[in-house]
């Protein structure tokens, strides 16, 4: 989970550092405009997500491999009822 600008360690079990180049590049934009139909990281039939790729190529390059981010939207609201827009991915291999 990314709060702006923070990733919440505590809501994941993995964090890969080739992904973050990807992710990074399009959370803040989405944080705070969300529309991932727009920047072409969806389609039109499911604005409600966002798909990235991580930028390892896997084998025979690497010894990782290539990871479907899908993200989506999340609202919370603060004690002073102040509304926050987070972003929560989770890959795919």
């Amino acid at each position: 989970m990314i709060d702006d600008p923070e990733i919440i360690l505590a809501k994941t079990d993995a964090l890969c550092t080739h992904a973050l180049s990807t992710l990074l590049h399009y959370a803040l934009i989405l944080e705070h405009d969300w529309c991932p139909v727009k920047l072409g990281l969806t389609m039109a039939e499911d604005e409600e997500h966002a798909y990235m790729q991580c930028v390892d190529p896997g084998k025979p390059y690497t010894e990782g491999g290539t990871v479907i981010f899908k993200c989506h939207k999340t609202t919370r609201l603060h004690e002073i009822n102040t509304e926050e827009t987070k972003m929560i991915t989770s890959g795919q291999m």
